[in-house]
């Protein structure tokens, strides 16, 4: 596990003063002002954030450093992650992206699946983006308790019960 935890993305500049665009992951959106220092995947640190708006997918912020609309618009797309010991413990059927990612994925028969490469959350539940042994296409797995029961983060892994269908390895394991 890493030490640190996806919270959101800043997605450029909001105005000619430097505030920023920003998406939450948090399940308190608000929240993640309070989990600074937040790091970015180049090392940047930013010390403080301060919310200033509401958009309607997000927040404007003001962050440390930050004070003219080019350096702004040069966070677009960039991701910010929070220490772990800084967030709050989750309940045991919750998880952490970043905990998720690089899992094997199983069937419920232990013939692998594949590897979790990312979460999406798309709004009416989040999906397991999964890359197949052999395969340059990925699969979008729901992930709900049926069909996904089991994540086992000790192990390394998930347990899948996927709808028929939607892995081939597992339909070619079916057919012989």
């Amino acid at each position: 596990m890493t030490d640190r935890v996806i919270v959101g993305t800043l997605g450029g500049s909001f105005g000619v003063k430097g505030e920023v665009r920003l998406k939450s992951f948090c399940a308190d959106p608000a929240a993640i002002a309070d989990y600074t220092p937040l790091y970015t995947e180049d090392g940047r640190t930013f010390g403080q954030m301060v919310l200033t708006g509401q958009l309607k997918n997000g927040f404007t912020a003001r962050v440390d450093g930050i004070t003219t609309k080019e350096e702004a618009d040069a966070l677009r797309n960039i991701s910010l992650y929070a220490d772990r010991d800084a967030m709050p413990s989750l309940p045991d059927d919750e998880y952490y992206y970043a905990d998720l990612i690089g899992l094997t994925v199983l069937d419920t028969g232990g013939s692998t699946l594949g590897t979790v490469k990312n979460v999406m959350d798309h709004g009416a539940g989040d999906l397991l983006e999964v890359i197949e042994p052999g395969q340059s296409e990925t699969v979008l797995l729901p992930f709900t308790k049926a069909a996904v029961p089991t994540v086992d983060l000790s192990a390394g892994r998930v347990i899948a019960d996927p709808p028929e269908g939607l892995f081939t390895q597992a339909d070619q394991d079916t057919a012989e």
